[in-house]
């Protein structure tokens, strides 16, 4: 018998969702229900260690499903929703923004509204230790010049199909705590890295492709530069907030390591050159390609993370290089698991061109 909370996770098979999954039933007594609609980017391969054990349960639904997520809410009856289910790749919302605005926008209304007529039905004790997380981006700031963070305060200046589909929910969420006194809290991120990431973004895909012997597409001169986030981490944080937050509280999450795509790609194939050499290939760095700009791709992302490290006594435990070298050991450990992943929906090709 679980002496924990229940957390329903959405998006929970996905990449983030499925380390914040592992890590609940690995180090707290919580039941844990993940409701996903296993697109390409979830798979429940990510979820194998945790499949057999009786806190783990499963349904595949879809969020913006408004029906079906109101009778699992009802039947399962959480303490905390844990929203991460979103569509989030920055080139696939150029080429079809359509799916971003009905999963971000359309599902977390229809999450939202869920949420609220459960918490409504609680008893007093449940009602106020209730919260709704919502998982959201830093890229909802927009572009940073060569100097300065992202707060909590910053205004949000979305650029991007993907980025303002995350700004619409974030402000949906706000609005449903100030006009309905729903308990939520909102934590934006930087950019996530580490086992299990689909092979559509950059530190996933240049492994992949370095060890095929592929090229390595980089946009532009490779000069924007993101803050990265070890995706371990990032699942610390998530409980962590999710369990000891004040209702209203927002919260930053960055890792502290700001790289420029260049160095990161240069990293990895100095990484791969050492850990997996391969006569064929060569040297990883000559296979390096500069391709045209992604459209209003941002400069600079960076996070002030003071605010979490200060009231809940979180940082980050990883640093980028020996996280890096931990994550390419991975893909290398674990080439059956990304070769389920690659389907005929992605296959390494260049996205986010034109609508």
């Amino acid at each position: 018998m679980s002496t924990g909370r229940k957390f329903l996770v959405t998006g929970g098979a996905g990449f983030i969702g499925s380390a914040v999954v592992r890590r609940l039933i690995a180090h707290t007594p919580h039941d844990v229900l993940v409701v996903d609609k296993l697109t390409y980017a979830g798979n429940l391969d990510s979820l194998a260690a945790v499949a057999n054990d009786s806190r783990y349960f499963f349904e595949r639904a879809d969020i913006a499903d408004a029906s079906t997520m109101r009778q699992i809410v009802s039947r399962f009856s959480p303490d905390v929703i844990l929203h991460l289910a979103a569509e989030s790749h920055v080139d696939r919302s150029i080429d079809g923004p359509g799916d971003f605005i009905q999963t971000n926008i359309v599902g977390t209304f229809s999450l939202l509204q869920a949420a609220l007529e459960h918490w409504r039905a609680l008893p007093p004790g449940r009602r106020e230790a209730f919260r709704f997380h919502h998982v959201s981006t830093d890229e909802v700031f927009g572009s940073l010049g060569a100097d300065g963070y992202f707060s909590e305060d910053t205004a949000y200046r979305p650029s991007s199909p993907y980025s303002a589909s995350k700004a619409s929910s974030d402000h949906l969420v706000h609005a449903w705590r100030h006009t309905y006194d729903l308990p939520v809290v909102i934590t934006n991120c930087s950019n996530n890295y580490g086992p299990y990431q689909f092979p559509e973004k950059l530190i996933p895909l240049m492994i992949v492709n370095a060890l095929e012997g592929k090229p390595l597409p980089v946009y532009g001169t490779g000069a924007n530069i993101r803050d990265w986030l070890h995706v371990e981490d990032h699942a610390e944080a998530l409980v962590m907030v999710a369990e000891r937050a004040a209702s209203g509280a927002n919260y930053n999450i960055g890792g502290h390591n700001e790289y420029s795509n260049l160095s990161v790609v240069k990293l990895i194939c100095t990484m791969l050159d050492e850990l997996a050499p391969e006569a064929a290939i060569g040297r990883r760095e000559n296979l390096i390609s500069f391709v045209t700009d992604r459209p209003g791709h941002d400069a600079r992302y960076a996070i002030d993370a003071s605010k979490i490290a200060n009231e809940l006594g979180w940082r980050p435990r990883n640093t980028f290089e020996t996280g890096l070298r931990e994550t390419v050991q991975w893909y290398l450990d674990n080439q059956l698991w990304w070769s389920r992943v690659q389907s005929g929906i992605y296959r390494g090709e260049r996205l986010g061109v034109a609508i």
